[in-house]
């Protein structure tokens, strides 16, 4: 067991000198310089990257704001459902009417129904 842990000694002593003489070998080259370089460089590439992916999302986020869905047709199946729970018109809908009304429904068509109003345009998130 000492023979072995020796040898290890030995071995990350070895692995040592290495470093050292390839990091004086970097100075000595100038290497340390053109890595930094290089780095800062791609961070700057990176950097200009990223002004162009925020400003294509902003694009993207106003652009899906205007362009808000034309309105659809509620599915029958949902407009009995608010006939049965008392609505009649969805045109002008608030979302604690929607709420109170939509009590007697389990919470899969209570979810189901707000769905479906809110991808025909008459509902607010």
């Amino acid at each position: 067991m000492l023979a072995s842990l020796g040898e290890s000694i030995e071995r990350l002593n070895a692995a040592a000198a290495a470093l050292e003489r390839t990091a004086a070998w970097m100075e000595e080259t100038g290497a340390v310089g053109k890595i930094t370089a290089a780095v800062e460089g791609r961070e700057q590439e990176l950097l200009r990257k990223l002004e162009a992916a925020e400003q294509q999302i902003a694009e993207l986020r106003a652009q899906a704001h205007r362009a808000s869905p034309a309105r659809q047709t509620v599915p029958a199946s949902t407009m009995q459902l608010l006939a049965k729970q008392g609505l009649s018109t969805v045109d002008s809908i608030q979302a604690e009417t929607l709420d109170a009304a939509l009590t007697g429904l389990s919470l899969e068509q209570r979810i189901a129904v707000k769905a479906q109003l809110m991808r025909a345009g008459l509902l607010a998130r």
